[in-house]
């Protein structure tokens, strides 16, 4: 039986090998300037210390390169591209055809792992965006296990699925809190130039806050609950799905440790010993719960619901 890949997103260069002893098999980074929802940002000199570190322990290092771009951000796109090819990472996360089509023409040796977040919802389409030169396919956030089942089963290409932490719930390019709190007269400097973090949207008929934040693309709303499913992963381990990945954005480093060496234990276990996990699942999730921030609740995302779009 194969392992999935173990992949994680860490917030900052120290966090590698903490994360490495804590058994991630590969993480994805970048900058705020070529990728959407980084856990932490990585310039040039952290990306290529990360990227050294990971390859020391045979852990491979994936690159965001899958912001929304627009006319002014292209020009920049192919000296990154080359960097990344120089220092050697395993695979760029794209979204945009101008990523592929600049790789082509930079660095056509160089992976690609197609991320659109929202539009990997079938297996034609991933098998199309393999033809075109992508090596995995990173599924949609909305989609049950029942279709990631069927997806894997007829990919052509490697399949990633998220299994832990937030999701992003909408997106706009604009400024939105900035633009509404100018138009209220109200001083709120988070205009695409805050880090904060902070900040929530509540709805009160749910008790729900879903944190929201800007940055140079755009406005981020996130969901109210972390995905957790390390109590169920028996059927995409069974169907050879390639890639788990446990998304650390708005987590704290000892967090995200801490959750890698549990899902790296649950994975683990269920490989070599498919009854002792089936007993010991709950406890992963216990001891998961026992670590949640007290405002972030666990659910199982749309994992075991129907799809309705």
């Amino acid at each position: 039986m194969k392992k999935p890949e173990l992949l994680v997103t860490p917030t900052c260069l120290e966090d590698i090998k903490p994360l490495i002893d804590a058994g991630a098999t590969a993480f994805i980074i970048g900058e705020e300037t070529f990728g959407l929802r980084l856990a932490g940002e990585f310039d040039r000199t952290a990306v290529q210390k990360t990227v050294e570190l990971s390859h020391e322990h045979g852990v491979k290092v994936y690159i965001a390169v899958n912001a929304i771009f627009h006319n002014d951000l292209l020009p920049k796109l192919p000296e990154y591209i080359n960097f990344l090819h120089e220092i050697g990472v395993d695979s760029i996360v794209f979204g945009d055809p101008a990523v592929l089509m600049n790789v082509r023409e930079v660095a056509p040796s160089m992976k690609l792992h197609w991320n659109t977040e929202t539009t990997a919802t079938n297996w034609y389409t991933a098998n199309y965006w393999g033809r075109k030169g992508a090596k995995r396919a990173v599924l949609a956030r909305e989609i049950n296990m029942d279709s990631i089942i069927e997806i894997k089963e007829q990919a052509e290409v490697e399949i990633e699925v998220q299994v832990h932490g937030m999701t992003c719930m909408f997106q706009s390019k604009r400024t939105l809190i900035g633009n509404y709190m100018e138009f209220q007269g109200k001083d709120l400097k988070v205009e695409g130039r805050s880090k904060d973090r902070t900040l929530f949207l509540h709805d009160p008929e749910r008790d729900s806050k879903y944190p929201i934040w800007e940055d140079a693309n755009g406005t981020h709303i996130m969901s109210p609950k972390d995905i957790c499913i390390i109590d169920e992963l028996e059927d995409m381990i069974d169907a050879g799905v390639d890639s788990f990945k446990i998304d650390g954005i708005l987590k704290s480093s000892d967090y995200i440790v801490k959750v890698t060496s549990l899902y790296r234990e649950a994975i683990d276990l269920y490989v070599e010993d498919p009854d002792k996990y089936s007993e010991l699942k709950d406890d992963f999730v216990e001891k998961i719960k026992a670590i949640q921030p007290p405002n972030r609740d666990l659910d199982t995302g749309f994992f075991f619901k129907e799809s309705v779009y």
